[in-house]
């Protein structure tokens, strides 16, 4: 495939946009319509435990869909991140600390692949990967160099001992409203 034609766009043009939109590597990519309710839960549940962890650190904020610029052609939106010690008020201006993407039909290749490799390479601390339908989320923990796969996650309570400030996912009580 020639690279030469595939669009080249900047965030300048990125922010011109109507709608929702992703920039990975100068080609835009367009978010998906609302997520369907279990995501939104899970989002939501997954926001609360790292809030409720987070509640007295001054150093770092939980995000919802926020962007995140990693380059000028570059632009993600997490689902959910932890941003620490970063004072920029308009986006996530350098890598955070926790991120989880929610995993739906439409975006699991660019979240495995292309989403993970980045958040490799800007050295994110943990990448979580939630996978509504299977009620188990993947960790994987940078060890400065790549990720490390730190396991499967269904029912167990996971620390983030390596950020800025301590925090705690419980995967039960994240999934307990789906299991039957």
């Amino acid at each position: 495939m020639n690279l030469a034609y595939l669009p080249n766009y900047t965030y300048e043009d990125y922010k011109l946009w109507e709608g929702d939109w992703e920039l990975i590597y100068g080609v835009p990519y367009p978010m998906v319509p609302a997520p369907v309710r279990k995501h939104q839960y899970l989002a939501s549940l997954i926001n609360h435990q790292l809030m409720e962890s987070l509640e007295e650190c001054e150093e770092c904020e939980v995000l919802i869909e926020e962007d995140y610029l990693v380059d000028e052609h570059t632009v993600l939106r997490p689902d959910i991140s932890v941003s620490c010690n970063d004072n920029n008020k308009e986006y996530i201006s350098k890598a955070p600390e926790i991120v989880v993407e929610i995993i739906s039909p439409s975006t699991k290749q660019r979240d495995e692949n292309l989403k993970f490799g980045i958040y490799e390479k800007e050295k994110v601390k943990y990448y979580i990967i939630v996978y509504p339908d299977e009620l188990k989320a993947k960790i994987f923990k940078h060890n400065k160099k790549r990720f490390i796969n730190e396991g499967v996650y269904e029912n167990e309570i996971y620390e983030f001992k390596d950020t800025s400030c301590y925090a705690k996912i419980d995967f039960q009580r994240v999934f307990k409203k789906f299991r039957k």
